[in-house]
């Protein structure tokens, strides 16, 4: 698969180090991008001056990664510097990736690599504390967050396939997304439906070690009026509002459904959802972050 031809754009690609920004940049070059990692923010204008100037086929797709290595005090002009680029006919677009600062340190700490703001007067968790900060213009302009905590190189792989990639359709990419609130919510959401007031199958023993993918779980949710209840009320909001987000030019959406621990309600009424509005959106995915729990755990670079 490679970028579709087409107007110029470009994805800045940002957030804290562990985060996977490097990684996503190895994925869009994969798909065909030009790809700068470590550009600093200054330079963007002149880097479209040369593109538009050079001899032969010009890229038409460009990512670049811009992250606390760079030239602080450019990051606070970061927004008026896109803005002079969408001016001259260029689309931007800014994905910012994160993760759970526990999950960050974790990370640093199977690589034992040093992180770039980190010396010996300011720790780990303080040098991730003070990247927050820095980063904080980027994050604050982001059209995509993005959140890697539980997230593996297959499902990030895909994410940015048929999320961050343009199409041609131009139809809105929605994220079914399954969780455990004790796990913590999603930083990436849009939505966020609690389903903890169901009928819990986790109470049932012969149904305990199963999963909301399980037949006998689906039997036993499928016979509580509740559960029948809540998802017709879910459905019924999204039919109404999601052509409301799709005409808005939205280009994704994420919407999560949490339980308890993610093992049985949210992961029935995410597949349950994905299942309905795949009929009539062609971009609908669908990912259960606690299921996902044997799977090897994203591993990133920076």
């Amino acid at each position: 698969m490679s970028a579709a031809a087409g107007p110029t754009r470009l994805f800045v690609i940002s957030g804290r180090s562990g985060s996977g920004k490097s990684t996503a940049l190895h994925i869009l070059e994969d798909l065909g991008f030009t790809c700068i990692d470590n550009l600093p923010a200054g330079l963007l204008p002149a880097l479209f001056s040369e593109v538009g100037n050079a001899p032969g086929q010009t890229p038409t797709h460009i990512a670049v990664g811009i992250d606390a290595r760079n030239l602080i005090g450019n990051l606070d002009q970061v927004a008026q510097i896109l803005d002079q680029l969408r001016n001259s006919g260029i689309q931007c677009e800014v994905v910012f990736l994160d993760a759970r600062t526990q999950i960050l340190i974790r990370r640093y700490s199977e690589t034992r690599r040093k992180h770039p703001l980190s010396s010996l007067d300011i720790d780990l968790k303080q040098a991730l504390a003070l990247e927050r900060e820095i980063l904080e213009p980027l994050a604050a302009i982001a059209n995509r967050h993005i959140d890697t905590s539980n997230m593996t190189l297959h499902q990030l792989r895909d994410l940015i396939k048929k999320q961050i990639v343009p199409g041609a359709s131009g139809d809105m990419a929605i994220l079914f997304h399954s969780f455990g609130f004790k796990h913590g919510v999603p930083l990436d959401a849009d939505f966020v439906f609690d389903v903890r007031n169901l009928p819990n199958p986790y109470w049932k023993p012969e149904l305990r070690g199963l999963t909301g993918n399980d037949a006998p779980v689906v039997e036993f949710l499928e016979s509580q009026t509740e559960v029948a209840a809540m998802l017709a009320d879910l459905i019924g909001f999204f039919t109404r509002w999601l052509p409301k987000f799709n005409a808005s030019n939205r280009s994704y959406l994420t919407i999560a459904i949490g339980c308890t621990g993610g093992q049985h309600r949210s992961p029935y009424i995410a597949r349950r959802l994905h299942e309905y509005f795949q009929s009539y959106y062609p971009s609908v995915q669908l990912q259960h972050r606690e299921l996902e729990e044997d799977t090897p755990q994203l591993t990133m670079d920076s």
